[in-house]
């Protein structure tokens, strides 16, 4: 919700009753930073049925606060079992970031998708045939 170490631990003091000082949050979110980059790095499954894309707007503090997208990729499995796949945020929505994680979805070792759900954000669809050609589109 873009707020500052020191909110995050008043926070925590007034929904769980124990206080860690805003150094102690800061330590904390530094260690989980490298599991983030982790999960972005995941070897993914070969296949997925449908693979779901979409971009919401949240407020974020950074350097000033606004709304920035929040770009999705949700995978349902063969199986049934469902799976976000990745995330990314960036100030605004472009098909360049969508261009990235698909990408970076065949590096990671996604082989096959049946099909993908999207919105009907301009060059989605010819984006996504370069990369998986065989899959069908639906908005």
């Amino acid at each position: 919700h873009g707020v500052t170490t020191r909110e995050i631990s008043d926070l925590i003091e007034k929904m769980y009753g124990s206080y860690y000082s805003a150094g102690t949050v800061s330590n904390i979110s530094k260690q989980f930073a490298s599991q983030v980059e982790n999960y972005h790095q995941r070897q993914l499954s070969d296949k997925f049925f449908c693979v779901y894309l979409d971009a919401t707007y949240i407020p974020l503090r950074r350097d000033t606060y606004q709304r920035e997208a929040v770009y999705v990729a949700v995978g349902i499995k063969p199986n049934g079992h469902k799976e976000i796949i990745d995330y990314r945020i960036a100030p605004v929505e472009n098909i360049g970031i969508w261009g990235e994680m698909i990408s970076n979805f065949k590096e990671r070792g996604l082989e096959q998708v049946e099909l993908f759900l999207s919105d009907g954000f301009v060059g989605i669809k010819d984006m996504l045939k370069q990369y998986y050609p065989k899959s069908k589109f639906q908005r």
